[in-house]
């Protein structure tokens, strides 16, 4: 929670670079941040929080406990030493169990985000979604969302390929688990490491998150195009599913539209994943 609200302003800065409908507005990442607060105030940097606000604490300690059950699952001995492969595999796993949580979530705080004026509720938002759309919509953008959240790989990867690059000694057991060898490493070591696995979790699967943005941005029904003739034609949406997502923005605006709203991000993954790492080092610690 804490770290949510560190790096929010940046993701609500990354969500409207993601938005073609209103990416223009906006020439970099401080004019957005000084367009926003001088629009729509401060609160405007934190539109939708309350929705991954509720359920933050849910999912990260759904991430770090899937993590360790899949590094168990490949591991014949519970005090075995695991690979940076396996380490991988297992961040992979839990990135796609979190999505089963991350999806509705980002869903309603992107349509809120995406809000200029008056914000609705998160509550609002869902039972909108709902009526409208049923289970399903709430849902919308599952299997992009999934294929984002396998950045968890890199960024358990980068945590502990960091943490055994600085121990002093040689690794006996994972770092993130508040095992043994945690107490060895300094909290500058920690927060480096909570640093580099936020930027690798990031670059490894950012196209995608570009994608989910867009794809859960709208419901993928036919859109209203304009027409010659008196009636007025549908059109189908170009943002209806992944595929129709990728070639139509690479399309009209090029290879560089998947890396839209990256600077944000990592400026934001900086702080959020020290504090991350740091609170989840500190609490392990204090309750071992």
């Amino acid at each position: 929670m804490a770290a949510l609200c560190v790096g929010y302003p940046f993701d609500t800065v990354k969500v409207r670079f993601q938005n073609p409908e209103i990416a223009h507005r906006y020439r970099s990442t401080f004019n957005a941040i000084t367009t926003i607060v001088r629009e729509e105030r401060v609160l405007g940097l934190y539109k939708g929080i309350t929705s991954p606000l509720a359920s933050c604490a849910f999912m990260n300690g759904l991430v770090f406990s899937s993590y360790r059950f899949f590094m168990k699952v490949q591991l014949a001995d519970a005090n075995a030493v695991p690979s940076l492969t396996q380490i991988t595999l297992a961040g992979i796993g839990s990135g796609i169990v979190s999505s089963i949580i991350t999806t509705p979530t980002e869903l309603i705080k992107i349509h809120q985000q995406n809000t200029l004026g008056k914000t609705p509720s998160a509550r609002q938002v869902a039972l909108d979604i709902f009526r409208k759309h049923g289970v399903r919509g709430l849902y919308r953008g599952i299997t992009a969302t999934a294929i984002r959240d396998c950045g968890y790989g890199a960024y358990f990867f980068g945590y502990e390929a960091t943490c055994r690059y600085f121990s002093r000694t040689p690794p006996t057991a994972i770092p993130s688990t508040g095992h043994p060898e945690a107490p060895i490493l300094t909290w500058p070591v920690l927060l480096l490491a909570g640093a580099v696995a936020g930027i690798a979790g990031w670059v490894a699967t950012f196209p995608f998150d570009v994608v989910k943005t867009r794809v859960q941005s709208t419901f993928g029904e036919p859109i209203a195009a304009p027409s010659a003739a008196a009636e007025t034609r549908l059109t189908p949406n170009p943002y209806r599913n992944i595929l129709s997502t990728i070639i139509h923005s690479y399309r009209t605006e090029g290879l560089s539209v998947f890396f839209r709203g990256l600077a944000p991000t990592l400026i934001r993954a900086i702080p959020v994943n020290m504090v991350t790492f740091a609170t989840f080092e500190g609490v392990v610690h204090l309750l071992s």
